[in-house]
């Protein structure tokens, strides 16, 4: 069977720099930091103090009581960007088959909160009180499970876990299901709610958070000289994948096309790349093969970049490895506004790559003072740029040597 086309007709977000796509777009090219300091729990016996967790999140907007007291954040996140993605695609199952509609949403981590929560309760109050709720409010596939319940998609249901890849797998997966005639539309994307004191402390014990808790807003600094680890950030993200001709029949609006999705593993560290950056331009590289472009086709990269010393390096020796010329091409970091929103953080970025081709605007890197050495390509710095892209790209890379690219295209 011959692949089918497959487009862009919906967007949801919460993220750090906003609660819904415009807020988000606008604080992102104007270069808002999402980062604050910790304000829901005591931090001082943590080496960091700061995240970027979102702001003005007022759940009973979108959900009732009942779903609030019974999921974990990240579910109850990855339900608010999917309705307002469903929304703004204008699904309608009186004309869309509800069989041929399906969910990925993935989660780096899940509910670390509500397990935490429950292992106090555990140990205060013995087993019988823990809640019959407990185990579905906090496994890592919810976020779909509860997506597909709550608004009636009966297709696909899955829930990819690969570390900070697991948005960009879910929404690669999602591409294939569709051009390979499993759906005709997937709802897809990724959440993450694990800045609590347990993911805190973690990240704190591996090294890998940024300790700059006089200067949280200049914290996350991408290839920058004086990074020291990425900040934690919480969030979700939703795309509407549609193939083309379902999408122009039902007269949607088509924001871009999925053109390329690419896989590999660096098979080197459990947490760090290597520094050639092998595995990571070679999931470039198949990127682009599956989109049947060349490197030269594309003009924006939304890197991974997460602010640490190892894989800010790292991407960019990849980056140089796969684009032989690298003149024409603009590379920043939306995590140095956002922070690392793990799980979720590929499904926020494909939503900036595409509207960086909707708009002609590629996002900046804030706080990119001294490029360290070796981190020598344009990261757009301080402000974004206007440039015309027609062809983006989306990395994300993950503990365990994950990596996943996505290719966005103008949709003609």
């Amino acid at each position: 069977m011959k692949e089918r086309r497959v487009v862009v007709t919906g967007l949801g977000i919460l993220s750090p720099v906003g609660n819904n796509i415009n807020d988000s777009w606008l604080n992102i090219t104007s270069g808002i930091s999402g980062v604050s300091n910790i304000d829901y729990f005591d931090t001082k016996d943590f080496d960091t103090h700061f995240a970027a967790s979102l702001s003005n999140y007022i759940p009973t907007e979108y959900l009732d009581k009942k779903e609030i007291r019974r999921t974990d954040k990240f579910i109850q996140y990855g339900l608010i960007a999917a309705q307002q993605c469903i929304e703004d695609a204008g699904i309608n199952f009186n004309i869309t088959d509800p069989n041929k509609a399906g969910v990925a949403i993935g989660s780096g981590i899940g509910g670390l909160g509500t397990i935490e929560d429950n292992k106090l309760i555990l140990n205060e109050s013995g087993p019988r009180k823990i809640s019959p709720f407990f185990v579905p409010g906090s496994i890592s596939n919810m976020a779909s499970g509860y997506a597909s319940l709550k608004f009636g998609f009966k297709g696909p249901n899955i829930s990819i876990v690969s570390a900070c890849s697991s948005a960009s797998h879910s929404i690669g997966y999602s591409f294939r299901s569709i051009a390979h005639g499993d759906a005709n539309i997937m709802l897809t994307g990724g959440t993450e709610m694990s800045t609590t004191p347990l993911g805190l402390a973690g990240f704190n014990a591996a090294k890998a958070l940024s300790t700059r808790n006089k200067e949280p807003l200049k914290a996350s600094r991408p290839w920058d000289e004086d990074r020291d680890g990425f900040v934690l950030g919480e969030g979700a993200g939703c795309l509407m994948l549609e193939e083309k001709n379902h999408a122009l029949e039902r007269g949607a609006h088509i924001y871009a096309e999925i053109k390329g999705f690419g896989m590999s593993a660096d098979a080197f560290h459990i947490t760090s790349p290597p520094e050639s950056g092998e595995g990571a331009s070679r999931s470039m590289n198949n990127a682009l093969n599956d989109a049947q472009l060349n490197s030269d086709d594309i003009q924006y990269i939304n890197a991974h970049g997460t602010s640490t010393p190892a894989g800010d390096i790292a991407e960019t020796t990849a980056i140089k490895n796969s684009f032989k010329d690298t003149s024409n091409l603009i590379v920043s970091s939306t995590k140095s506004m956002t922070g690392h929103l793990l799980g979720a953080a590929g499904a926020i970025e494909a939503i900036f790559s595409i509207l960086a081709i909707n708009n002609n605007i590629a996002p900046p890197t804030i706080n990119l003072d001294r490029p360290s050495e070796g981190c020598d390509l344009n990261y757009s710095a301080h402000t974004a740029t206007e440039k015309k892209i027609i062809n983006s790209m989306s990395n994300s890379f993950g503990f365990g040597g994950t990596n996943a690219t996505l290719i966005f295209s103008e949709y003609i």
